[in-house]
């Protein structure tokens, strides 16, 4: 069994800064791509941004040059640091990653979400 267990999120001001941090833990053999997708109220879920095994990395327009992802590998985390945050950057926020089991069964796992609310 594998599970993701995401932290980090919570209440800030518009401009400011948050990171959410993701954990993978269970009966990994590998993980692939790992990444961060988001949902608002009343709007479908939508990519944020992923990166690879190997650290190349790719962003959503809309957060790109403001979100930051990473990963530890010898860790199984992956983090999203958030700057510059806007009132639309408002959503639960998932952590979703490609994880191939110990009985080499590969499948696409996701986190419980986390919520992200940016207001003054």
């Amino acid at each position: 069994q594998v599970q993701l267990v995401e932290s980090g999120g919570g209440l800030v001001q518009p401009g400011g800064s948050l990171r959410l941090s993701c954990a993978a833990s269970g009966s990994i053999f590998r993980i692939d791509n790992m990444g961060w997708y988001r949902q608002a109220p009343g709007k479908q879920r939508e990519y944020v941004a992923h990166i690879t095994s190997g650290g190349s990395t790719n962003y959503a327009s809309s957060v790109k040059g403001r979100f930051t992802i990473s990963r530890d590998n010898a860790k199984n985390t992956v983090d999203l640091q958030m700057n510059s945050l806007k009132p639309e950057d408002t959503a639960v926020y998932y952590c979703q990653a490609h994880i191939t089991t110990i009985n080499y069964l590969g499948d696409n796992y996701w986190g419980q979400g986390t919520q992200v609310t940016v207001s003054s």
